[in-house]
């Protein structure tokens, strides 16, 4: 199947360009699990955290879905954040022209969503209120 560009080509032919070779995880649900992924990754002498995936007449045995487990408790904590920003902050929605607009829109959305976990976290006394 060919590759397409654009709108319209899948999260998972894009992931080749955003792994460097400096990240030594990478996590990705099971729509990433391909030999070509795995193989991509290895080049690149980065351990694959990706999800492995049930097949038609082949269920996960009970060792996959353990690995998923573990591999699942990262994904939350960072899913989680995604999730937040894009629901309830709708921080994924912005129409600016230009690197530098849309590198400044992310910046301010992450001090909001930041702001807004450090007052949780305050509120919730997870951590005690510091004079600075």
């Amino acid at each position: 199947m060919p590759r397409r560009s654009g709108r319209n080509s899948r999260d998972s032919h894009k992931l080749a360009p955003l792994v460097g070779p400096t990240d030594g995880e990478v996590y990705a649900d099971s729509a990433y699990r391909s030999a070509e992924t795995e193989a991509m990754l290895a080049a690149k002498q980065i351990t694959s955290q990706v999800q492995e995936r049930a097949y038609r007449n082949r269920p996960l045995n009970e060792e996959q879905k353990e690995r998923n487990r573990r591999k699942s408790s990262v994904r939350a904590r960072i899913e989680r954040v995604f999730g937040y920003m894009s629901q309830t902050m709708k921080g994924f929605h912005w129409r600016y022209i230009g690197r530098r607009r849309n590198a400044a829109a992310i910046g301010f959305i992450n001090l909001i969503y930041n702001w807004a976990r450090y007052e949780q976290i305050v509120r919730l006394k997870l951590l005690p209120l510091r004079a600075i």
